[in-house]
């Protein structure tokens, strides 16, 4: 029996790396889930992983900066599953560059994937969760919220990711609404390749220098954070909100 037998998940940016892991995760511990990305065909690995396992799951396609889609999903997510119970906002870009090569379009893209993202999926889950007073809300932050070189805009959208969880937890919580947010460190996904190609790398390079940095001596997996995502997402965290843990490894 699953900690999250009979519960509905949605998980954004779901195609692959932490998404498709947490997604996968959550299902393993009998949730019923709404695959999340951009295109819907890109979330068929994810959805088949978890039929094959036997879990039940659907893709949908949502541009979560969008308004409209971000609504159209979340009421097909209670359409398709009757509820709404666990939100996991992951869904995030990357336009790393110092400040003064950074483009206009490079900040909006991000704030508005990551905050705004984050912002529109919370809303439209909380009415769910606020009429039948249960919820779970997990956004995806960073350790680059503490700052980082080359990413001005992607660390000012994280570190807002924390202040908003924080609110969120403020004001949700007189609905038995729990929110919290992971921060992950050095996680060996698509998004850390692309950081090294940025900046000149050969990612087996990248990923050996950041080991030498970290107290565990090795970089985290997708599987990493959805451990931990999956634990607030169920009722073993039933008294813990507003918090942002680091899965790090050690790393000051």
């Amino acid at each position: 029996m699953g900690k999250l037998d009979g519960r509905v998940a949605m998980v954004t940016g779901a195609a692959r790396g932490i998404g498709a892991a947490t997604a996968i995760r959550l299902a393993e511990e009998g949730a019923k889930v709404g695959v999340i990305d951009l295109d819907a065909a890109s979330c068929e690995g994810t959805v088949a992983a978890i039929r094959d396992a036997g879990g039940e799951a659907i893709a949908i396609g949502c541009d979560v900066a969008d308004n409209r889609q971000v609504e159209a999903a979340v009421e097909q997510m209670v359409s398709s599953f009757g509820r709404l119970d666990i939100l996991v906002n992951n869904a995030g870009v990357i336009r790393d560059n110092l400040l003064f090569k950074m483009s206009e379009e490079d900040w909006d893209v991000v704030m508005n994937v990551h905050l705004k993202g984050h912002f529109l999926c919370s809303r439209a889950a909380q009415k769910y969760m606020v009429q039948q007073r249960y919820g779970k809300i997990v956004n995806v932050s960073s350790t680059s919220a503490l700052g980082n070189r080359g990413q001005a805009n992607y660390s000012a959208a994280k570190a807002g990711i924390q202040g908003f969880t924080k609110t969120l937890a403020i004001e949700l919580g007189p609905f038995n609404i729990n929110v919290n947010a992971v921060a992950p460190g050095f996680i060996d996904t698509d998004m850390t390749r692309a950081t090294a190609q940025r900046v000149g790398m050969d990612p087996e390079q990248f990923k050996q220098a950041a080991i030498e940095r970290i107290p565990l001596r090795r970089v985290g997996q997708p599987r990493d954070v959805a451990n931990v995502i999956a634990f607030l997402a169920s009722d073993d965290a039933s008294y813990v909100s507003g918090q942002v843990i680091y899965v790090h490894g050690g790393r000051a």
